[in-house]
Protein backbone atom coordinates (compact mmCIF):
# COMPACT_ATOMS: atom_id res chain seq x y z
CA UNK A 1 0.00 0.00 0.00
CA UNK A 2 1.61 3.27 -0.94
CA UNK A 3 -0.87 6.05 0.74
CA UNK A 4 1.76 8.87 0.06
CA UNK A 5 1.25 8.09 -3.74
CA UNK A 6 -2.86 8.15 -3.28
CA UNK A 7 -2.50 11.34 -1.23
CA UNK A 8 -0.58 13.40 -3.69
CA UNK A 9 -3.20 12.55 -5.89
CA UNK A 10 -6.16 13.39 -4.37
CA UNK A 11 -4.45 17.13 -3.79
CA UNK A 12 -4.01 17.28 -7.22
CA UNK A 13 -6.80 16.70 -8.43
CA UNK A 14 -9.09 18.86 -5.58
CA UNK A 15 -7.01 21.36 -6.92
CA UNK A 16 -7.52 21.22 -11.05
CA UNK A 17 -11.16 20.67 -9.98
CA UNK A 18 -11.18 23.90 -7.98
CA UNK A 19 -8.86 25.50 -10.97
CA UNK A 20 -11.46 24.74 -13.37
CA UNK A 21 -14.43 25.78 -11.09
CA UNK A 22 -13.03 29.05 -10.30
CA UNK A 23 -12.56 30.07 -13.95
CA UNK A 24 -16.15 28.97 -14.97
CA UNK A 25 -17.66 31.11 -11.72
CA UNK A 26 -15.07 33.98 -12.02
CA UNK A 27 -14.67 33.50 -8.15
CA UNK A 28 -12.65 32.14 -6.13
CA UNK A 29 -13.13 29.30 -3.51
CA UNK A 30 -11.87 29.90 -0.19
CA UNK A 31 -9.38 27.75 1.39
CA UNK A 32 -9.92 25.98 4.97
CA UNK A 33 -6.67 23.69 6.03
CA UNK A 34 -7.33 21.86 9.25
CA UNK A 35 -5.52 19.10 11.22
CA UNK A 36 -6.46 17.16 14.27
CA UNK A 37 -4.16 16.22 16.97
CA UNK A 38 -2.20 12.55 17.42
CA UNK A 39 -3.65 10.71 20.42
CA UNK A 40 -7.23 11.85 19.86
CA UNK A 41 -10.11 9.40 18.92
CA UNK A 42 -9.55 10.47 15.21
CA UNK A 43 -6.37 12.30 13.87
CA UNK A 44 -5.00 13.39 10.54
CA UNK A 45 -5.74 16.64 8.33
CA UNK A 46 -7.89 17.95 5.50
CA UNK A 47 -8.28 20.48 3.12
CA UNK A 48 -11.63 21.95 2.47
CA UNK A 49 -12.32 24.13 -0.65
CA UNK A 50 -15.93 25.98 -0.94
CA UNK A 51 -17.74 28.65 -2.60
CA UNK A 52 -20.91 30.48 -1.88
CA UNK A 53 -22.66 33.37 -3.68
CA UNK A 54 -20.61 32.41 -6.81
CA UNK A 55 -22.25 33.99 -9.91
CA UNK A 56 -22.39 30.33 -11.41
CA UNK A 57 -22.50 28.23 -7.77
CA UNK A 58 -24.94 29.41 -5.48
CA UNK A 59 -22.65 26.60 -2.88
CA UNK A 60 -20.33 24.01 -3.49
CA UNK A 61 -17.13 22.47 -2.13
CA UNK A 62 -14.63 20.04 -3.14
CA UNK A 63 -13.08 18.32 0.34
CA UNK A 64 -10.06 16.69 0.96
CA UNK A 65 -9.10 14.85 3.83
CA UNK A 66 -6.75 12.20 5.63
CA UNK A 67 -7.78 10.48 8.45
CA UNK A 68 -6.40 8.01 10.95
CA UNK A 69 -8.53 6.53 13.85
CA UNK A 70 -8.57 3.80 16.58
CA UNK A 71 -11.73 1.80 15.64
CA UNK A 72 -13.94 1.76 11.99
CA UNK A 73 -17.08 2.95 12.59
CA UNK A 74 -20.18 0.54 11.82
CA UNK A 75 -20.74 2.42 8.00
CA UNK A 76 -17.35 1.13 7.10
CA UNK A 77 -17.90 -2.40 8.27
CA UNK A 78 -21.30 -3.43 6.69
CA UNK A 79 -19.52 -5.74 4.08
CA UNK A 80 -16.47 -6.38 5.78
CA UNK A 81 -17.73 -7.39 9.38
CA UNK A 82 -14.33 -9.31 10.07
CA UNK A 83 -12.48 -5.86 10.25
CA UNK A 84 -14.88 -4.52 13.02
CA UNK A 85 -12.45 -2.80 15.71
CA UNK A 86 -9.40 -2.66 13.77
CA UNK A 87 -7.93 0.72 13.22
CA UNK A 88 -8.47 2.47 10.05
CA UNK A 89 -6.47 4.84 7.74
CA UNK A 90 -8.99 6.82 5.51
CA UNK A 91 -8.68 9.50 2.71
CA UNK A 92 -10.76 10.65 -0.37
CA UNK A 93 -11.92 13.75 -2.34
CA UNK A 94 -15.99 14.47 -2.04
CA UNK A 95 -17.21 17.62 -4.05
CA UNK A 96 -21.21 18.78 -4.35
CA UNK A 97 -21.91 21.74 -6.54
CA UNK A 98 -25.21 23.70 -6.29
CA UNK A 99 -25.51 25.75 -8.49
CA UNK A 100 -27.76 29.05 -8.95
CA UNK A 101 -29.82 28.36 -12.02
CA UNK A 102 -32.32 25.40 -11.70
CA UNK A 103 -31.44 24.53 -15.18
CA UNK A 104 -27.99 23.67 -14.25
CA UNK A 105 -28.33 20.02 -12.58
CA UNK A 106 -26.25 19.45 -8.70
CA UNK A 107 -23.73 17.32 -8.81
CA UNK A 108 -21.48 15.12 -6.74
CA UNK A 109 -18.30 13.28 -7.13
CA UNK A 110 -16.04 11.38 -4.81
CA UNK A 111 -13.16 8.91 -4.99
CA UNK A 112 -11.58 7.45 -1.74
CA UNK A 113 -9.63 4.46 -0.19
CA UNK A 114 -9.93 3.32 3.04
CA UNK A 115 -7.27 0.75 4.34
CA UNK A 116 -8.33 -1.47 7.87
CA UNK A 117 -4.90 -2.15 9.84
CA UNK A 118 -5.91 -5.21 12.15
CA UNK A 119 -3.34 -6.25 14.82
CA UNK A 120 -0.45 -9.10 13.40
CA UNK A 121 -1.84 -9.07 9.93
CA UNK A 122 -1.37 -7.02 6.51
CA UNK A 123 -2.94 -3.76 5.74
CA UNK A 124 -6.68 -4.52 4.18
CA UNK A 125 -7.26 -1.64 1.55
CA UNK A 126 -10.36 -1.26 -0.82
CA UNK A 127 -11.73 1.97 -2.87
CA UNK A 128 -14.83 3.56 -3.77
CA UNK A 129 -16.59 6.23 -5.71
CA UNK A 130 -18.39 7.81 -8.40
CA UNK A 131 -20.36 10.14 -10.04
CA UNK A 132 -23.90 11.02 -9.98
CA UNK A 133 -25.73 14.01 -11.48
CA UNK A 134 -29.29 15.40 -9.76
CA UNK A 135 -31.23 17.55 -12.29
CA UNK A 136 -33.86 20.16 -11.75
CA UNK A 137 -35.43 20.30 -15.38
CA UNK A 138 -34.47 17.11 -17.10
CA UNK A 139 -32.50 17.44 -20.51
CA UNK A 140 -31.90 13.85 -22.58
CA UNK A 141 -29.05 15.57 -24.32
CA UNK A 142 -27.03 16.42 -20.52
CA UNK A 143 -27.84 13.17 -19.12
CA UNK A 144 -26.60 11.11 -22.05
CA UNK A 145 -23.42 12.79 -21.79
CA UNK A 146 -22.45 12.61 -18.52
CA UNK A 147 -23.12 8.91 -18.80
CA UNK A 148 -21.22 8.42 -21.23
CA UNK A 149 -18.60 10.04 -19.61
CA UNK A 150 -19.11 7.96 -17.09
CA UNK A 151 -18.84 4.88 -18.92
CA UNK A 152 -15.64 6.17 -21.06
CA UNK A 153 -13.72 5.89 -17.81
CA UNK A 154 -14.88 2.69 -16.81
CA UNK A 155 -14.32 0.72 -20.06
CA UNK A 156 -10.28 0.26 -19.50
CA UNK A 157 -11.39 -1.91 -16.66
CA UNK A 158 -13.85 -3.98 -17.89
CA UNK A 159 -16.87 -4.19 -19.77
CA UNK A 160 -18.70 -5.57 -17.37
CA UNK A 161 -18.09 -2.79 -14.59
CA UNK A 162 -20.33 -0.26 -16.12
CA UNK A 163 -23.05 -1.80 -16.50
CA UNK A 164 -22.80 -2.98 -12.47
CA UNK A 165 -21.61 0.61 -11.45
CA UNK A 166 -24.64 1.90 -13.12
CA UNK A 167 -27.26 -0.43 -11.49
CA UNK A 168 -25.07 0.33 -8.16
CA UNK A 169 -25.40 4.44 -8.61
CA UNK A 170 -29.33 3.85 -8.84
CA UNK A 171 -30.02 1.57 -6.38
CA UNK A 172 -27.36 3.77 -4.24
CA UNK A 173 -29.10 6.90 -4.64
CA UNK A 174 -32.65 6.12 -3.67
CA UNK A 175 -34.82 7.51 -1.80
CA UNK A 176 -36.63 4.29 -0.13
CA UNK A 177 -39.17 6.34 2.29
CA UNK A 178 -40.23 8.34 -1.07
CA UNK A 179 -39.94 5.93 -3.48
CA UNK A 180 -37.76 7.50 -5.87
CA UNK A 181 -34.69 8.30 -7.09
CA UNK A 182 -32.70 11.16 -5.95
CA UNK A 183 -31.74 11.73 -9.41
CA UNK A 184 -30.62 10.46 -13.13
CA UNK A 185 -27.59 8.60 -11.29
CA UNK A 186 -24.11 7.50 -13.34
CA UNK A 187 -21.37 5.19 -11.28
CA UNK A 188 -21.41 4.46 -7.76
CA UNK A 189 -19.02 1.27 -6.24
CA UNK A 190 -17.42 0.79 -3.12
CA UNK A 191 -15.28 -1.99 -1.07
CA UNK A 192 -13.29 -2.86 -4.47
CA UNK A 193 -10.59 -4.50 -4.14
CA UNK A 194 -10.22 -6.75 -7.01
CA UNK A 195 -6.89 -6.30 -8.43
CA UNK A 196 -5.13 -5.40 -5.43
CA UNK A 197 -3.87 -2.23 -4.26
CA UNK A 198 -2.85 -0.62 -8.11
CA UNK A 199 -6.08 -1.48 -9.45
CA UNK A 200 -8.00 0.52 -7.73
CA UNK A 201 -5.77 3.03 -7.32
CA UNK A 202 -5.93 3.48 -11.08
CA UNK A 203 -9.92 2.85 -11.08
CA UNK A 204 -10.50 5.48 -8.72
CA UNK A 205 -8.05 8.01 -10.71
CA UNK A 206 -9.75 7.49 -14.00
CA UNK A 207 -13.59 8.41 -12.49
CA UNK A 208 -11.06 11.64 -10.74
CA UNK A 209 -10.14 12.41 -13.92
CA UNK A 210 -12.98 12.17 -15.83
CA UNK A 211 -14.86 14.53 -13.76
CA UNK A 212 -14.48 18.11 -15.39
CA UNK A 213 -15.40 16.28 -18.85
CA UNK A 214 -18.53 15.00 -17.62
CA UNK A 215 -20.06 18.18 -15.80
CA UNK A 216 -18.83 21.64 -17.19
CA UNK A 217 -20.18 20.89 -21.04
CA UNK A 218 -23.23 21.06 -18.88
CA UNK A 219 -22.86 24.37 -16.86
CA UNK A 220 -21.50 25.98 -20.41
CA UNK A 221 -24.55 24.78 -22.09
CA UNK A 222 -27.28 25.89 -19.53
CA UNK A 223 -25.98 28.21 -17.11
CA UNK A 224 -27.55 31.03 -19.14
CA UNK A 225 -30.64 30.25 -19.08
CA UNK A 226 -33.43 32.33 -18.13
CA UNK A 227 -35.04 31.28 -14.97
CA UNK A 228 -37.93 32.94 -12.69
CA UNK A 229 -39.81 32.28 -9.16
CA UNK A 230 -41.41 29.14 -10.61
CA UNK A 231 -38.21 27.34 -11.46
CA UNK A 232 -36.51 28.27 -8.09
CA UNK A 233 -39.41 26.95 -6.00
CA UNK A 234 -39.06 23.73 -7.58
CA UNK A 235 -35.36 23.57 -7.54
CA UNK A 236 -35.78 24.88 -3.69
CA UNK A 237 -38.63 21.64 -3.00
CA UNK A 238 -36.33 19.55 -4.87
CA UNK A 239 -33.42 20.16 -2.92
CA UNK A 240 -35.31 19.14 0.21
CA UNK A 241 -34.87 15.36 -1.47
CA UNK A 242 -31.37 15.92 -1.63
CA UNK A 243 -31.00 16.62 2.03
CA UNK A 244 -33.26 14.01 3.39
CA UNK A 245 -30.70 11.38 1.17
CA UNK A 246 -27.39 12.97 2.77
CA UNK A 247 -29.03 12.81 6.59
CA UNK A 248 -30.54 9.55 6.46
CA UNK A 249 -29.09 7.14 3.73
CA UNK A 250 -25.61 8.67 2.51
CA UNK A 251 -22.58 6.22 3.84
CA UNK A 252 -19.74 8.78 3.77
CA UNK A 253 -21.90 11.69 5.81
CA UNK A 254 -22.40 8.84 8.25
CA UNK A 255 -18.84 7.56 8.09
CA UNK A 256 -17.72 11.60 8.82
CA UNK A 257 -20.24 11.64 11.58
CA UNK A 258 -19.67 8.24 13.34
CA UNK A 259 -15.79 8.35 12.83
CA UNK A 260 -16.34 12.05 15.09
CA UNK A 261 -15.14 14.15 11.76
CA UNK A 262 -15.27 17.81 11.38
CA UNK A 263 -18.84 18.82 11.11
CA UNK A 264 -18.50 21.72 8.61
CA UNK A 265 -17.01 19.69 6.18
CA UNK A 266 -18.88 16.73 6.26
CA UNK A 267 -22.15 19.08 6.02
CA UNK A 268 -20.74 21.29 3.46
CA UNK A 269 -22.73 18.83 0.66
CA UNK A 270 -26.49 20.92 2.18
CA UNK A 271 -27.75 23.05 -0.25
CA UNK A 272 -28.14 26.74 0.90
CA UNK A 273 -32.07 27.10 0.30
CA UNK A 274 -34.58 24.74 0.77
CA UNK A 275 -38.32 24.02 1.02
CA UNK A 276 -40.36 21.58 2.13
CA UNK A 277 -44.33 20.76 1.59
CA UNK A 278 -46.94 18.80 2.23
CA UNK A 279 -48.08 16.15 -0.08
CA UNK A 280 -47.38 18.16 -3.16
CA UNK A 281 -47.47 16.90 -6.98
CA UNK A 282 -46.37 18.92 -9.85
CA UNK A 283 -49.49 19.40 -12.73
CA UNK A 284 -49.28 17.07 -15.37
CA UNK A 285 -47.73 18.43 -18.67
CA UNK A 286 -45.32 20.80 -16.96
CA UNK A 287 -41.83 20.72 -17.18
CA UNK A 288 -41.78 19.52 -13.70
CA UNK A 289 -43.92 16.51 -13.99
CA UNK A 290 -41.89 15.31 -16.91
CA UNK A 291 -38.55 15.19 -14.39
CA UNK A 292 -41.03 12.87 -12.20
CA UNK A 293 -42.56 11.12 -15.56
CA UNK A 294 -38.78 10.85 -17.80
CA UNK A 295 -35.78 11.42 -15.98
CA UNK A 296 -36.18 9.82 -12.02
CA UNK A 297 -36.19 6.47 -13.29
CA UNK A 298 -33.93 4.37 -14.41
CA UNK A 299 -32.97 4.29 -17.80
CA UNK A 300 -29.28 3.53 -20.04
CA UNK A 301 -28.53 6.81 -20.70
CA UNK A 302 -25.08 5.84 -22.42
CA UNK A 303 -26.78 4.13 -25.21
CA UNK A 304 -29.34 6.46 -26.34
CA UNK A 305 -29.72 8.47 -28.76
CA UNK A 306 -30.73 12.05 -28.90
CA UNK A 307 -33.89 12.53 -29.97
CA UNK A 308 -33.36 16.31 -30.47
CA UNK A 309 -30.24 17.89 -30.40
CA UNK A 310 -31.40 21.14 -28.55
CA UNK A 311 -32.40 18.95 -25.53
Amino acid sequence: MNSQAVRDYLLALQQRIVSALEAADGNAFLSDGWSREPGGRLEGDGLSRLIEGGSVFERGGANFSHVKGRVLPPSATQHRPELAGAPFEAMGVSLVLHPHNPFVPTVHMNVRMFAALPAGGPAVTWFGGGMDLTPYYGYERDAQHFHRVCRDALVPYGAELHPKFKAWCDDYFFLKHRNEPRGIGGIFFDDYAEGGFDAGFALIRSVGDAFLAAYLPIVERRHGYAYGERERDFQAYRRGRYVEFNLVFDRGTLFGLQSGGRTESILMSMPPQVKWRYDWAPEPGTPEARLYSDFLRPRDWADETPTALWL
